[in-house]
């Protein structure tokens, strides 16, 4: 079975000795459990493995039972050592204290257990993290799986990447494009809607949040003011119920509205957004052309190339911890921009033979950033892009 890098990271923490709980959260589908359980059977230590997926979410007593059946095995058996596992976790009401609570019991009490958590909704994640357990994780950030990756385990092509994006638990569906859509929709979608967002959150209009993702999705890629957006959808209130909704699903992993990069931070926020999934699975789920078409048609693949390209820097954002913006200034645009502390890097991009893009050159006069490049046509060719980490770009 393939292995992720995230594979030797885990394995390694493991290994090291007892000192912090190992928080492993990324989106749904990129194989966060998986991965632990390829650590766990390689490793020669005890464990003992739960999943609140099923468990009530009131039932807070669940996460010390859990403990208290590790101590017990390790007692029982006499190991000097065992981890203890539970995934979903963010789905036991005030989880982070109960976690708290049982590991500060047994770093009192020189218990060698160690602990990884893990979880799909990177929201309730950081909020249980942030009130109780200051000092008492690390963590490890899971993001979709690469073109090389894809390439490597499944022998996805490269514009079968482009248009089906990086879920492996998908892979085998992409021959029957009406199966591969319903896995996305009902498994990634609305799993990631329904037990991620609506669960924890009040939305007034479940409906809206949809379409709110349907229509972004649909634009990724693409700069799209929230007034329109209105005027597209039902029952759509304002542009603040937007604006909360876009948030919503930025922090579990499906959609953002990138800002207008810019030195002033109010003017970033103030600015038109630029849609853009973190998976082009997502965008190509709602285009209205399947893969043979859009291979075929120039136009329709620059619309997903395009996107395409956003999703990697914006995928690898999530693990790295960068920005990701767009620009434009009258009639000077630039497609990508990154940064990261004070490091900027653009990123211009050409799915065609269309005249280079005069923003690139205003861009660099402006802001004078590290690196500008051009990805596709006449630049950095796209399968060597999709085989770096951007962040890579701004070091």
């Amino acid at each position: 079975m393939y292995k992720r890098i995230d594979y030797k990271t885990i394995t390694n923490r493991i290994n090291e000795p007892r000192k912090f709980i190992q928080v492993i959260m990324g989106p749904r589908q990129v194989g966060k459990t998986t991965v632990v359980k390829q650590v766990l059977q390689d490793l020669d230590k005890p464990y003992l493995f739960f999943s609140a997926d099923n468990v009530p979410a009131t039932k807070t007593s669940w996460v010390a039972e859990c403990w208290q059946t590790v101590r017990t095995k390790m007692k029982v058996q006499g190991y000097k050592e065992i981890i203890i596992v539970i995934d979903e976790i963010q789905k036991i009401d005030n989880w982070s204290s109960a976690v708290k609570t049982e590991w500060d019991a047994d770093t009192f009490n020189d218990l060698n257990i160690k602990a990884i958590i893990l979880g799909s909704s990177r929201v309730l994640l950081e909020k249980g993290l942030s009130e109780s357990m200051m000092g008492r994780y690390e963590e490890i950030r899971m993001s979709h799986w690469s073109y090389p990756e894809m390439h490597e385990a499944f022998g996805i092509s490269l514009e079968q990447y482009i248009y089906f994006g990086g879920y492996p638990g998908a892979a085998q569906l992409i021959e029957n494009q009406d199966r591969w859509e319903q896995y996305v929709i009902s498994s990634i979608i609305e799993a990631t809607i329904n037990k991620d967002i609506l669960i924890d959150t009040p939305i007034s209009k479940p409906a809206l949040l949809r379409q709110t993702f349907e229509l972004g999705a649909a634009y990724s890629g693409n700069i799209l003011s929230l007034n329109k957006m209105l005027g597209s959808l039902q029952d759509a209130g304002n542009t603040v119920t937007l604006s909360n909704y876009i948030n919503l699903l930025n922090d579990s992993g499906l959609l953002t509205g990138l800002n207008k990069f810019s030195m002033d931070l109010s003017r970033r926020k103030a600015s038109i957004p630029k849609f853009q999934v973190f998976n082009n699975a997502l965008k190509s789920v709602y285009f209205d052309y399947g893969f043979p078409d859009v291979v075929s048609h120039p136009e329709k693949w620059g619309h997903i190339f395009e996107s395409a390209i956003g999703a990697h820097l914006l995928t690898n954002a999530f693990k790295e911890r960068y920005e990701v913006f767009y620009w434009r200034e009258n009639n000077a645009e630039v497609d990508f921009v990154i940064k990261k502390k004070n490091s900027v890097a653009a990123i211009e991009v050409k799915s065609n033979n269309r005249t280079t893009n005069v923003g690139l050159q205003e861009f660099v006069k402006k802001f004078n950033p590290k690196t500008s490049l051009v990805v596709g046509t006449g630049g950095l060719p796209v399968e060597e892009f999709f085989s770096i980490n951007p962040v890579e770009l701004i070091k």
